[in-house]
């Protein structure tokens, strides 16, 4: 057995990488990475350069991890700024560093991949291992695995990682029959104001429209891009997908990608995009061409439980931030990342910091539960 550092996840097939995925998580599946690379919205030039971690018996892949060499910190949502402030501050390099994680998308899924019938154990220390192994041999400053499951975040603490508590917002399904029935659990102030949002974008003239990749047009996909870009010209940042990625995942992602139009006077106004796996909706990208009051809400979230009621998904993750989620059923949930640096003396200065911060995250995750919607607030 031996492990393979590869530039491109087309080193493998996608029959081969996508055995060692039980499907559930749209993110890791071999259509989704490889279109980020067939557009070159990961390169060198974007400062994402493909570098994933392949485990062959043979000529068969049995393990993996989807890696990237990064030389910055942008489109990751585990923000590491200030350590790598302190390296320069002391005339050290953070960049480059090696991570394990889907660019540009801050949801937890599998990072540490294993087909069936392999000895997971010995794949995932082999895994872990090698990715430390590489920034010794390479002098990259640090490893880390962003967003991996709760499962693997013990894998990786239990292999020497530091492991570091995010928080993020969740709506999970508690067999609800539908929206009504969603609202009927929670408190009357809150239904109101969800009611509220949602007539006033009727109120507004303002219909939506719900499409699967598949039964979008060029010019479709366009639409989405145009949309996209604007999010970025109005919070000032660099955009870095592109209209042949969007393209890409519709065709061969199918009925995992969910396009939300929201449409004014005949004219589509603004879009949400989702994709899905086996039993959890997940929001990606939002994008608006005119202002309509709790457009935002009623296209990103509200059409997105309404998704998730009608075809029994347990679960729907809206993306990264955003406390006025909570208000709307989403309950704060723990997220992971692990992390290993190869400077003992900034290993041991991280690790008095994640010791510090551990605790503080845990007690304001626990604190913002008090500002969920439901009558029972253990609901």
């Amino acid at each position: 057995m031996q492990i393979e550092v590869c530039d491109s996840i087309a080193k493998t097939t996608a029959a081969e990488w996508n055995l060692l995925t039980d499907g559930s998580n749209p993110f890791v599946r071999y259509e989704f990475l490889s279109a980020l690379e067939n557009n070159k919205c990961v390169d060198a030039e974007h400062g994402w350069h493909p570098c994933h971690l392949m485990m062959k018996d043979g000529d068969a892949l049995i393990a993996a991890a989807p890696a990237y060499l990064k030389t910055h910190s942008y489109g990751e949502f585990v923000f590491d700024w200030a350590w790598a402030e302190a390296y320069e501050r002391h005339g050290a390099t953070y960049y480059p560093k090696l991570i394990s994680a889907i660019p540009f998308t801050p949801a937890t899924g599998p990072r540490l991949l294993v087909a069936d019938g392999q000895d997971r154990k010995h794949c995932t220390e082999a895994l872990m291992s090698a990715a430390v192994a590489l920034c010794q041999q390479q002098n990259f400053s640090s490893a880390h695995w962003l967003f991996p499951t709760a499962e693997e975040a013990q894998e990786l603490e239990q292999g020497n990682y530091m492991l570091r508590m995010g928080c993020q917002y969740i709506w999970s399904n508690d067999s609800y029959t539908d929206f009504e029935d969603f609202l009927s659990r929670c408190t009357s102030k809150k239904r109101k104001n969800m009611r509220r949002e949602r007539k006033r974008v009727q109120e507004q003239g303002v219909t939506l429209q719900l499409l699967h990749g598949k039964e979008l047009k060029s010019e479709d996909w366009q639409q989405v891009m145009q949309f996209y870009l604007d999010t970025f010209s109005r919070k000032w940042g660099n955009p870095t997908l592109n209209h042949g990625f969007f393209s890409e995942i519709g065709q061969s992602m199918g009925d995992d990608v969910i396009i939300v139009f929201a449409s004014f006077e005949g004219k589509r106004v603004a879009c949400s995009v989702m994709l899905k796996g086996t039993d959890t909706l997940y929001g990606r990208y939002w994008g608006c061409a005119e202002e309509f009051h709790s457009l935002h809400f009623e296209a990103c979230y509200y059409q997105g439980i309404d998704y998730c009621i009608a075809n029994g998904l347990k679960r729907f993750e809206p993306g990264a931030q955003g406390e006025h989620k909570i208000g709307r059923g989403f309950v704060p949930t723990p997220t992971w990342s692990a992390h290993y640096l190869t400077n003992e003396e900034f290993s041991d200065a991280v690790q008095r910091f994640l010791n510090q911060e551990r605790p503080l995250m845990e007690k304001h995750c626990e604190e913002l539960h008090q500002l969920l919607p439901f009558r029972n607030t253990d609901g």
